[in-house]
């Protein structure tokens, strides 16, 4: 079951997607962000995303283990 999203600020855009996945506290650290994004646990706007540093701006969708979802406003 998905949980329901949640709208997360953040103070500058853009933000790269590893740096994100650590605000939020998925990650730890770079490398921990790394691995999850490598092996296709994040997804972008509905889209697997393989760059940790994608870009993220304000309106993106982010899905992490398809549980957790995130709005950037």
């Amino acid at each position: 079951m998905i949980s329901p999203a949640k709208h997360i600020s953040v103070r500058h855009y853009p933000i790269r997607l590893g740096q994100f996945l650590k605000f939020i506290d998925i990650a730890q650290d770079g490398q921990e962000a790394k691995k999850l994004i490598l092996h296709g646990s994040v997804k972008v706007n509905g889209d697997i995303e393989k760059r940790r540093g994608r870009q993220l701006r304000a309106g993106d969708i982010v899905e992490v283990y398809e549980d957790y979802v995130y709005i950037l406003k």
